[in-house]
């Protein structure tokens, strides 16, 4: 068949608010939960994406990911599955810290970090790059051997 025929389709969705997103503090591998915003939006969201009929679910193994899966499964009553490929970049130093913080600490690193270079988060986390490698990994295993499949991957907004 050609992809035409079967189409693949994935949608990534990003989990809600926390108060740490608020705060603009750096989560990464923090388990931070959704704040009450949050949990609105993901309500909100899941009756769009219900109505795309999805086959799958696949989240971050994060709680934040995992409450936002855990909307759209209770619309549709599709299982979600667990990945921690799918996890947030790892911040390392940063973590916990405001980017005002992470500026006055280590400015040529963050500043490099945030205008798109792969160097190391937080001196001693992820690159972009490794973060990248990693999901995709995670997509193309929950993809493996589908076709005609609208598969959802809720995620975080570095992933």
């Amino acid at each position: 068949m050609s992809n035409s025929d079967s189409p693949i389709r994935v949608v990534l969705w990003r989990h809600g608010q926390t108060d740490w997103n608020v705060e603009n503090r750096f989560q990464g591998h923090s388990d931070i939960a959704l704040n009450k915003v949050g949990e609105y939006q993901v309500s909100e969201a899941a009756k769009v994406l219900a109505a795309l009929r999805p086959d799958r679910i696949i989240s971050s193994d994060l709680i934040r990911a995992q409450a936002t899966a855990a909307a759209l499964a209770s619309l549709t009553d599709i299982k979600v599955e667990i990945d921690p490929g799918l996890r947030e970049t790892n911040g390392g130093l940063w973590e916990g810290k405001t980017g005002a913080e992470n500026r006055a600490e280590d400015f040529n690193n963050f500043i490099r970090w945030i205008d798109g270079e792969d160097n190391p988060a937080g001196t001693v986390g992820e690159r972009r790059s490794e973060v990248a490698d990693r999901a995709v990994r995670a997509i193309k295993k929950a993809l493996a051997d589908k076709t005609d499949q609208l598969l959802v991957v809720t995620t975080h907004g570095g992933t």
